[in-house]
C-alpha cells in the first residue's frame, strides 16, 4: 500500500478479529457501506477491519481498538437493491494512530505493523507440540459439540501455525484480539499455547459433565440401554 492508502484507510468496524490470510465474508446493506466498498472496487484498494470496543455494527460510528488487518476484496455479488455479498481475505496487520470522522464511515490515519518473527529458536521448538496441541483441541472440540472438526493439514512453520491457531480458537473475540496485539510469531505462540492449555480443561470438564448427564440422566437412571 504506498502512503496515501495508509493515511486515508477506511474502516470498517466488527464483531470479529480478522487475522491475515483469513477469510472475511460479508452481507454490505448499510448506505454508509455501500459507499465504502463501492470507492473500494473503483480504486482497487484495501479497506480495514477493526474489532469493536464500544457501540455496535450497525448505527453510530463505534469506538475500535487500536490493532487491525487490512482486507482486500477478492469476490463480490452485486443486488438490484444496492446491497452486495463481499469475499473478502486478510492482509496486513495495522495500527491506528487517528481516526476520521468526516465521512460516513470511519477512515483512519493508519501505519503497517507487521507481525515480526520474534524468537525464531523459541517459535521452532514450540511448533511441534503446538501442533500436537491443536489437534487435541480439535479432538475435544468435536467431542463436546457433537460433531468432527476436520483440517486438512497442520502447518509446521511458525507464523502460518500461529495465525491459523488464532483463527480457529473458540473464544471470546476480546481474547482474539490480545492474540493479533502481540508484537512476534514467538509471543503469540506463546499466549496461544496457554489458551489452548485453558481450553483443554474446560473441555474435558465439559465433556465429563455431558458423559454424566448422558449415563445418570437429570432424574438418577441410566439413559443408555
Amino acid at each position: 500500500m504506498d502512503p496515501d492508502q495508509w493515511s486515508n484507510l477506511p474502516l470498517f468496524p466488527l464483531n470479529t478479529v480478522l487475522f491475515p490470510g483469513m477469510v472475511l465474508p460479508l452481507h454490505i446493506f448499510e448506505e454508509r457501506y455501500k459507499l465504502m466498498m463501492n470507492r473500494c472496487l473503483e480504486q482497487e484498494r484495501p479497506f480495514g477491519v477493526v474489532l469493536i470496543r464500544e457501540g455496535a455494527e450497525v448505527g453510530e460510528q463505534a469506538v475500535p481498538y487500536d490493532v487491525g488487518t487490512t482486507s482486500v476484496i477478492a469476490g463480490v455479488t452485486h443486488y438490484d437493491d444496492g446491497r452486495m455479498n463481499i469475499v473478502s481475505l486478510g492482509n496486513e496487520r495495522f495500527r491506528l494512530r487517528q481516526l476520521r470522522y468526516g465521512q460516513p464511515y470511519l477512515v483512519a490515519d493508519a501505519e503497517p505493523w507487521p507481525l515480526l518473527p520474534g524468537d525464531r529458536a523459541l517459535a521452532r521448538r514450540h511448533v511441534e507440540p503446538m501442533r500436537a496441541l491443536l489437534r487435541q483441541y480439535f479432538t475435544l472440540l468435536s467431542l463436546a459439540q457433537g460433531h468432527k472438526i476436520e483440517v486438512e493439514e497442520v502447518p509446521d512453520e511458525p507464523r502460518a501455525l500461529a495465525l491459523l491457531i488464532a483463527v480457529v480458537l473458540q473464544v471470546p473475540m476480546p481474547q482474539k484480539q490480545g492474540l493479533l496485539d502481540r508484537p512476534s510469531v514467538s509471543q503469540m505462540l506463546l499466549a496461544e499455547r496457554a489458551i489452548l492449555r485453558r481450553e483443554q480443561l474446560l473441555l474435558n470438564e465439559i465433556i465429563q459433565t455431558q458423559k454424566g448427564q448422558w449415563e445418570g440422566g437429570y432424574s438418577g437412571y441410566l439413559a443408555k440401554n
